[in-house]
C-alpha cells in the first residue's frame, strides 16, 4: 500500500515544523553541549527521528526501518569506503616515512603554516572535491594537515571551512546535474547562474580561511597571497562554468590556482614567516602545540626517499580519482559489474505531495552497489599501487588495512547512522515540513530559499542530495513568487556549499582523518559560525541578483 507523505500533521505548522526539526536538533546539541561520541549522538537522533516519523508523521514502522537502512547502506558505500581507503593509504605514507618528506616539500615552498593551509587545504582540497567529492578533500586535507602540525581541531575545522566554494561542482558537476535533472531546467543556464553567484565566495573564502587561523593581523600580512590565490581560482570558475559546463570547473580552477600560489611565491614571501600553530584565533590551550611522533625519512630498502617519491603516493591518487570520476570510465566500471537493488517495501511506495512537488511523485528508493565505479575504488586501487612501489609486501598491506578498519571502525559506524537520520527525513517528508516553512517568507524568499539549501545540506552532507531533496520546491516557489527559478534553483546550490561545513558526515570524516574521533562537538562549535554567516551572505547576493540593478543583470534569462 502507497503511503502519501503528510507536512502538517498536527494542524498546526508551526508545531509540525518544530517536530520535523527535533532529530536534526537532538544530533546537533548532543555533539556540540552534551559532549556525546558522534556515533551514540547519532543513534539517538535515529532512534528518536523513528519514534516522531511514525507517531507524528504516520509514516509506517516497516517503511521507517528499511530508510534507515539504506540510509546506512548509502553510508557505508560510497561515503565510509572513502574514508576507510584514504585513512589507509594515509597510514602507509606515515609509516614508510614517505609523508614526513611530503610535509618537507611543503614547507620547502614555504614553511608559513598560513600560506601551506592556501595550498593544501583550499587549492589541493578544491582539487579532490572537483574530481571525487563526498568526503574525499576533507580526508586527504586533513589528514595533510595534521600530518604538517596543525592541531587536530584547527586540521579539521579549517579543512571543513576551505571545503566550501568548490563544493557545487564537485565530482564532475553531479550537483548542478542532479539539479537539472529534479528541476527540468537547462543544465548549460544552472552552470552559468551558480558560476555567478560562487566566484565571489571563491575570492572571499581565502581570506575568510586564513582569518580564521591567524586573526586579522595575521591574514593581513599575507593578503597578495591570498588574493592571488582567490581570483585564481574565481576566474576561471566563472569562465568555465559559464561557457564549459558544470564537469571541470573546480579542476581546472583548481590546478590554475594551485599553480598560480606556488609561482607567486618564488617571487614573494611574507615578512614575518609564521612557523608554528599557536596563533590568535586558537581558543583551545591544550590544542596550541600538539607533538606529533617522528618517523624516519628512509624507505624499506634504507635509501633516502626524494620529493618526488614522496609526493609519489598522492599524484598516483590524483590520477586515478580522477579517472575514476570521468564519465565514460563509470561507465566502463558500471558495464562489467553493478548491482541495483529496489528495497521492497520502500522503492515507488511513498509518494511526494504538493506543494513540494506540482504533481505527486513516487519516491524511488533504489540502492546501486556500483562498487568498482566509486571513488573509494580509485583510491584502494592507488593506495596498493602505492603500497607496492613504496616496497610493501601483500602481507603488510593486508596487516595495515586490518588495523586501519580497527582504527576508523567507530567513525564508520558513526557515518552510518549519520546516513540513516539522513534518509528518514527524506522518506518521512520531515525534511520538507522543514523546507516548506522556509517558502513561506514571501518577499524574503531570496535570503531563507538561500539558507534551504543550506539546511538541505547540513541535513544530508551532499550537495547533490541537497538539489534532489529541494530543487523542485525551490523552482516552484520562485514561479509563485515571481522569482527567476533558475536563480533560486540556482541558490539551493550555492547556499548550500556553506552548509558542508557543518553536515556531520563531513565532521566525522574529518575527526577520522585528523585522528580525533570523539571530539566532533568541538569540530562543529569550532564551524558553525563560519558556516551560517557564510550562508547568509551567499543569500545576499542572491537577494542583490533579484532585486537590485545591475546586479539583476547576471541572472540567466533574467
Amino acid at each position: 500500500m502507497i503511503w502519501q507523505h503528510v507536512y502538517d500533521p498536527l494542524q498546526n505548522f508551526a508545531l509540525s515544523t518544530i517536530a520535523a526539526g527535533i532529530p536534526v536538533a537532538v544530533l546537533l546539541a548532543a555533539l556540540a553541549f552534551f559532549h556525546m561520541r558522534a556515533h551514540y549522538a547519532a543513534g539517538l537522533a535515529l532512534l528518536i527521528g523513528i519514534g516522531i516519523a511514525v507517531s507524528i508523521f504516520g509514516m509506517p514502522a516497516d517503511m521507517a526501518v528499511k530508510a534507515a537502512g539504506y540510509g546506512i547502506a548509502a553510508g557505508l558505500f560510497p561515503i565510509g569506503w572513502i574514508v576507510l581507503n584514504i585513512i589507509f593509504l594515509h597510514r602507509l605514507t606515515t609509516l614508510n616515512g614517505y609523508f614526513k618528506v611530503l610535509q618537507n616539500s611543503i614547507s620547502g615552498i614555504t614553511e608559513d603554516r598560513r600560506l601551506q593551509l592556501l595550498l593544501v587545504a583550499f587549492c589541493f582540497g578544491a582539487f579532490f572535491e572537483g574530481a571525487a567529492g563526498f568526503g574525499t578533500p576533507v580526508a586527504v586535507t586533513g589528514a595533510i594537515l595534521i600530518g604538517l602540525g596543525f592541531s587536530p581541531l584547527a586540521a579539521s575545522g579549517l579543512a571543513l571551512i576551505a571545503n566550501t566554494a568548490p563544493v557545487a561542482y564537485g565530482a564532475l558537476g553531479a550537483p548542478v546535474i542532479a539539479l537539472s535533472a529534479v528541476t527540468g531546467l537547462d543544465l548549460h543556464d544552472l552552470s552559468s547562474m551558480i558560476g555567478r553567484q560562487l566566484p565571489f565566495f571563491s575570492l572571499l573564502v581565502p581570506f575568510w580561511l586564513i582569518w580564521a587561523f591567524a586573526g586579522r593581523r595575521g591574514m593581513a600580512e599575507i593578503w597578495p597571497a591570498i588574493l592571488v590565490t582567490g581570483v585564481s581560482f574565481a576566474i576561471p570558475q566563472f569562465v568555465v562554468s559559464n561557457y564549459h559546463g558544470p564537469w571541470l570547473v573546480d579542476v581546472i580552477a583548481s590546478i590554475i590556482s594551485m599553480g598560480s600560489l606556488v609561482l607567486f611565491l618564488k617571487v614573494w614571501q611574507p615578512k614575518q614567516v609564521w612557523r608554528t600553530v599557536a596563533f590568535a584565533n586558537y581558543h583551545d590551550d591544550s590544542l596550541k602545540d600538539v607533538v606529533h611522533d617522528e618517523v624516519p625519512t628512509h624507505d624499506a630498502t634504507g635509501a633516502r626517499i626524494s620529493v618526488v617519491k614522496a609526493w609519489m603516493p598522492w599524484a598516483l591518487l590524483s590520477i586515478l580519482v580522477f579517472i575514476w570520476g570521468t564519465p565514460w570510465f563509470k561507465k566502463l566500471l558500471d558495464a562489467i559489474w553493478s548491482y541495483r537493488y529496489p528495497i521492497p517495501g520502500l522503492d515507488t511506495m511513498i509518494m511526494k505531495m504538493p506543494p513540494v512537488v506540482k504533481e505527486p511523485v513516487l519516491e524511488a528508493a533504489v540502492y546501486n552497489f556500483n562498487v568498482l565505479s566509486m571513488a573509494g575504488t580509485g583510491i584502494i586501487v592507488s593506495a596498493i599501487l602505492a603500497g607496492f612501489l613504496m616496497g610493501y609486501s601483500v602481507r603488510q598491506l593486508v596487516k595495515e588495512y586490518w588495523e586501519t578498519i580497527k582504527l576508523v571502525r567507530f567513525s564508520l559506524m558513526t557515518i552510518c547512522a549519520m546516513f540513516a537520520v539522513g534518509y528518514l527525513t527524506r522518506y518521512s517528508g520531515l525534511d520538507a515540513t522543514l523546507g516548506l516553512a522556509f517558502a513561506l517568507t514571501g518577499a524574503f524568499y531570496t535570503l531563507f530559499g538561500t539558507m534551504l539549501g543550506w539546511l538541505g545540506v547540513a541535513l544530508t552532507g551532499s550537495d547533490t542530495a541537497a538539489n534532489v531533496l529541494f530543487g523542485s520546491l525551490q523552482k516552484t516557489t520562485a514561479e509563485q513568487l515571481g522569482l527567476s527559478p533558475i536563480l533560486m534553483a540556482s541558490a539551493n546550490s550555492s547556499g548550500g556549499v556553506m552548509g558542508k561545513m557543518i553536515d556531520a558526515q563531513s565532521i566525522v570524516v574529518a575527526a577520522t582523518a585528523t585522528k580525533w574521533s570523539g571530539h566532533e562537538g568541538d569540530i562543529l562549535r569550532y564551524v558553525f559560525f563560519h558556516s551560517v554567516v557564510l550562508a547568509m551572505l551567499v543569500g545576499g547576493v542572491v537577494s542583490l541578483q533579484a532585486y537590485v540593478y545591475p546586479f539583476t543583470l547576471m541572472v540567466v534569462g533574467g
